[in-house]
């Protein structure tokens, strides 16, 4: 290899570099989503076998169940189209490493691929940022901090002398 040839090769080291980040955060990304998609699966087996007892069908409990039981699978499926986005932008963006480096190495001329597969990419990752927050907004919608619970006692006598 020439001088010139070492530097093109060191150069296209620099230009993988920032996408080798972004590989590091979408992997990261996607640790958290498949974090979710157990916590689902778990819930929905307790809920498949709370519905699989002996709970009568015009039992609200029952009731409750089947209506978490929907909205679990909601959920499943919103997470798995996310982590199938979030895993596509990943394979994208080991092409654009791909195709710097054969590019660099073969001396073509890919910019517009590189460009093409870096869109792509962050195509994908949006597809996939869009789901998971979908996924997470069912996921707080039913949220009830303190229900049942009475914040305020109720008061049965007159308040203590100086308050």
């Amino acid at each position: 290899m020439s001088e010139i040839d070492t530097g093109m090769m060191a150069h296209s080291i620099q230009l993988a570099v920032a996408p080798v980040f972004l590989l590091t955060g979408i992997g990261a990304l996607l640790g958290v989503m498949a974090g979710r998609i157990a916590r689902v699966i778990d819930r929905s087996r307790k809920v498949e076998a709370l519905l699989a007892s002996t709970i009568a069908e015009t039992d609200p409990a029952r009731t409750r169940a089947a209506t978490e039981m929907r909205r679990l699978q909601q959920r499943a499926r919103l997470i798995s189209l996310a982590i199938g986005f979030c895993t596509l932008a990943a394979l994208l963006v080991v092409f654009v490493i791909a195709v710097l480096f054969l590019g660099a190495f073969w001396q073509l001329e890919a910019s517009l691929t590189v460009a093409g597969l870096f869109i792509a990419a962050m195509g994908s990752l949006t597809l996939a940022l869009v789901l998971f927050l979908r996924e997470v907004m069912i996921a707080t919608a039913d949220l009830c901090f303190g229900r049942g619970l009475d914040r305020r006692p109720e008061r049965t006598s007159a308040p203590p002398p100086g308050g």
